[in-house]
């Protein structure tokens, strides 16, 4: 080989080597990873993280059989959805400045136990505003707006929701010839004014309506609108900053209605109020004044049946007796016989309410479905009474119901059940809930 050729050859080496070597050292090192872009709505990520973990959350207040319960497990995701979805009506509606009253608990938004017989509304007001409400007063027994504070999530709110301060009652305004009221709230009453005037409490933030209806069908809820009239009539547009700062709150409002009440049953159960009833306190709870409260778990098998028994008070506004299962939402009452009140019940010649609890129809009027669920709470309240009685319990064989009852009992056919479930349903779709 001549010496040409020799470094022709070199130079190829040292070529093949200078393009070779960035190549393998490219190969060797990794590529940097891409930056996670930023978040194109503020408060999204940490509103879907919270929700992401508020299941587990639930659970763990639950004894072990029920958190692996594949049946519960699915029911503790309603109620969240339950909570959301009254949370988030109010976090996309609720505005003090331009309120309306919004549905807050009823037989879809079914959170704490909601009474068979209310519809529960909310409207969002600003403390110190001054607000005026109108509509026809209907022909409710009970009907009141609550004052509220402000709840967990909110700014100055305390760890339990406390009592409401004041109830006002619709049943106590003037009317015109068309039963239409019109009454003014305000912190304080305007020099010279002449019509119905409640007083605002300094630090209400929300009015929570009450409709109780006893006799479904034939009595009438009130129509209410209400109206700040110290501010703008017009809305302008919701500032991003606002509706981000609902969008944060959102998944704590949504956690605390879930939260409170999931464990209730399983409480009762473990301080021995299995199938017998205590007194329930809820004064500090937002409870209706002047309403009593009992309750306590139920455990039924298929061929047993439970009797609440209790005098009735000689006088006495309202009184109903509902069931709802093991996570506190009330049973079905739209679709099944499963809440009593005094419209539906009758009374014993010796002046006892007997109501019988089972998961068949013992043909009892006085009968609530247990509706699929053996286990559960039954709660009552006695609103407006001369005394409260907590009810006595009594667990019998299904098949010895009708001897366990006085000879007056009175009985209804399949064909009967089938026509009042029938026009329970009827009654209450068309009851309004907005």
């Amino acid at each position: 080989m001549n010496s040409k050729h020799a470094l022709k050859l070199a130079l190829m080496a040292i070529s093949a080597v200078g393009v070779g070597a960035p190549q393998l050292l490219a190969a060797q090192t990794p590529s940097p990873a891409p930056e996670a872009p930023a978040p194109t709505i503020a408060g999204w990520p940490e509103f879907v993280e919270a929700l992401r973990v508020l299941p587990d959350r639930l659970l763990a207040k639950l004894p072990e059989p029920l958190r692996k319960d594949p049946q519960i497990q699915q029911e503790v995701a309603r109620l969240i959805l339950e909570s959301l979805t009254a949370s988030s009506i109010d976090a996309i509606s609720g505005d003090g400045d331009h309120p309306a009253f919004l549905p807050q608990l009823n037989q879809t938004l079914n959170i704490g136990q909601p009474n068979a017989d209310t519809n529960y509304r909310m409207a969002r007001i600003t403390p110190g505003g001054t607000y005026r409400l109108r509509g026809g007063r209907g022909t409710l027994r009970i009907a009141t707006i609550g004052q509220v504070g402000p709840t967990p999530g909110e700014p100055g709110a305390k760890a339990q929701p406390g009592p409401t301060r004041v109830y006002d009652d619709l049943n106590t305004l003037h009317t015109d010839k068309k039963g239409r009221f019109d009454v003014l709230l305000s912190p304080s009453k305007p020099a010279g004014y002449k019509g119905d005037w409640w007083q605002l409490e300094p630090t209400a933030n929300k009015l929570l309506l009450r409709l109780v209806s006893s006799n479904w069908g034939v009595e009438h809820d009130p129509t209410i609108s209400i109206e700040r009239v110290d501010g703008p009539l017009e809305k302008p547009r919701t500032p991003a900053a606002d509706l981000e700062q609902r969008l944060r709150r959102l998944p704590g409002a949504a956690g605390f209605m879930s939260a409170l009440f999931v464990d209730h049953v399983t409480k009762l159960r473990e301080q021995g109020y299995v199938n017998k009833l205590k007194v329930l306190d809820v004064s500090q709870m937002g409870g209706l004044t002047g309403q009593f409260y009992y309750e306590g778990a139920y455990e039924l098998a298929n061929d047993e049946a439970l009797i609440v028994e209790a005098t009735v008070p000689p006088k006495c506004a309202y009184r109903s007796l509902i069931l709802t299962n093991e996570i506190y939402e009330t049973t079905d009452w739209y679709d099944n016989h499963s809440s009593l009140n005094d419209t539906q019940t009758d009374v014993d010649k010796d002046g006892i309410l007997r109501i019988v609890v089972s998961a068949h129809d013992p043909g009892v009027r006085n009968w609530l479905d247990t509706a699929g669920y053996a286990r559960g709470a039954v709660q009552g309240r006695w609103t407006g009474c001369e005394t409260q009685p907590v009810p006595t319990v009594r667990k019998v064989a299904f098949a010895e119901v009708r001897s366990a009852l006085p000879p007056e009992t009175r009985y209804v056919t399949p064909e009967q059940r089938r026509e009042v479930i029938s026009k329970r349903r009827l009654a209450l779709q068309e009851r309004p809930l907005w």
